[in-house]
């Protein structure tokens, strides 16, 4: 019986030999299992689990399932998941720099949010440090084009137009631009066109796609009004609680999942872009005096920010303007 015993007890602790430090973590999200984002958190849950050897495994819960997707990162900090993703700028209100990526009109191009993001991502890194997160990765959503039912050339064609509208910002836009801003939840969009309660509205081509806008729509410009990004992030005691070569692992993973999901952004604006053009939406660059008008309102827009988040907006937008 004694030697059962032992020859169990021996087997057991060649078994924790092998596998020290297994471990599972819970990653948090509230998009759907279909949004590009959440194939790429999938996609680097399989390179941990390879990288690692199955000692750490990721779960992806999406689509709100584990928590709601503006009780990610608390729960995330207070340790009842282990790692979570949400929209950035969820996060101005306790964290103002987050907001940095969705002042509309600074941001033109991939390059630009490129830029803008490692500028961000060290005043970003500290704050989540302080609240006890470690940052993985962040990618952009396809930017910010302007849907319209009738030709803009210039701010004054939006005089008299109906604009929907989903933030402050947003409302800001349209009162500029002297449109009549209009609260339109997006799952109500195509009705709202339908029945003349909307004339324009600036979301990315990929939800112009979803909610199959063509037939009121009968224009896309390409204004790229702001990149908003999706951060990655993770407990930073379940991370410190990895042995190192599970440690390194993750933040390889971590660092391939942004460059891939970054190209997929892309791709993903140039596929759905391609596919509004298909159904006879006119897609467009704008003029240079709207472009000229929509650069000034950026100025202004980033002038205010920096008003209100204080010195360190200045350390993001000097270097941004002047480098």
């Amino acid at each position: 019986m004694k030697a059962l015993l032992f020859a169990a007890l021996a087997a057991a602790g060649a078994a924790h030999a092998q596998n020290p430090q297994s471990a599972t973590w819970k990653l948090a999200t509230g998009y759907r299992a279909e949004s590009f984002h959440t194939e790429n958190l999938v996609q680097f849950a399989r390179d941990v689990d390879a990288a690692t050897k199955g000692q750490l495994k990721i779960e992806v819960h999406p689509n709100n399932s584990l928590f709601k997707l503006g009780e990610i990162f608390g729960a995330v900090s207070a340790g009842k998941a282990e790692a979570g993703e949400t929209i950035m700028s969820s996060l101005v209100k306790d964290i103002p720099i987050a907001g940095a990526d969705s002042i509309p009109f600074v941001t033109a191009s991939y390059a630009d949010a490129q830029r803008m993001w490692q500028l961000q991502r060290p005043m970003i890194e500290k704050h989540f440090e302080a609240r006890g997160v470690k940052v993985l990765y962040a990618v952009p959503w396809p930017p910010q084009g302007l849907h319209s039912n009738k030709p803009i050339n210039n701010a004054s064609d939006f005089s008299g137009t109906k604009m929907r509208t989903y933030n402050q910002t947003t409302i800001r836009i349209a009162e500029y631009m002297k449109a009549t801003p209009v609260d339109v939840a997006m799952v109500d969009v195509n009705k709202a066109l339908g029945e003349g309660r909307m004339d324009n509205m600036i979301t990315s081509a990929v939800t112009g796609v979803e909610n199959k806008v063509w037939g009121p729509i009968k224009y896309y410009y390409e204004i790229n009004a702001w990149f908003p990004k999706n951060i990655v992030f993770v407990n930073a005691r379940a991370f410190a609680a990895l042995p190192p070569a599970q440690q390194k692992a993750v933040l390889k993973a971590a660092s391939d999942a942004e460059t891939r999901g970054w190209a997929r952004s892309q791709a993903v604006m140039v596929d759905s872009t391609n596919e509004l053009r298909a159904h006879g939406v006119k897609v467009e660059r704008v003029s240079r005096e709207f472009d000229a008008e929509i650069k000034r309102l950026g100025e202004k827009f980033s002038r205010e920010w920096i008003r209100s988040v204080g010195n360190e907006a200045n350390r993001i937008f000097v270097p941004y303007y002047t480098q």
